[in-house]
């Protein structure tokens, strides 16, 4: 049963004690399929049959062919799992100190980017625009260390 059939019957049946609506219960002439639905009109050309609160329904299964995961399916050892955490470590921990070259490398950029001033740069803006890439580039970089600190954080 799709999830979307099974909403109505949720709140039908979750809800039939306050509410008037009767639950109608439809089995399916070709395959014996059962649904259920709240929908009387719908209900009564399908030619389907009023449940009493006795009956109604508590569970539903959302996936009733669910199969277990077969014995032949590949696993992962705790060892070989903390092997290639370690290699990721070490993959992170590389990629952060290029990061934090390269931050600073940026850093010192903007700061040489500021403490110069062009003759024709009169208006500020002028100074502003210049220099806004560079400091777009200090914040990607700062940007990815977070990330980088991220990730390693997460493989405590």
């Amino acid at each position: 049963m799709s999830l979307m059939r099974a909403i109505p019957l949720i709140l039908a049946l979750g809800f039939a004690p306050m509410a008037s609506a009767q639950v109608y219960k439809c089995v399916n002439a070709d395959d014996n399929r059962v649904t259920y639905t709240n929908d009387r009109d719908a209900a009564k050309a399908k030619g389907c049959k009023v449940l009493d609160a006795e009956q109604a329904v508590s569970t539903i299964s959302m996936n009733p062919k669910a199969t277990p995961t077969p014995a032949t399916f590949p696993k992962v050892t705790n060892d070989s799992q903390r092997e290639r955490d370690s290699a990721r470590r070490q993959v992170l921990e590389t990629e952060r100190g290029g990061e934090l070259q390269a931050l600073e490398a940026a850093r010192q950029a903007l700061a040489e980017q500021e403490g110069i001033r062009n003759g024709d740069e009169h208006n500020y803006q002028k100074v502003l625009d210049r220099v806004q890439p560079y400091k777009d580039k200090v914040e990607q970089h700062e940007r990815n260390l977070e990330a980088l600190n991220k990730e390693i954080s997460n493989l405590n």
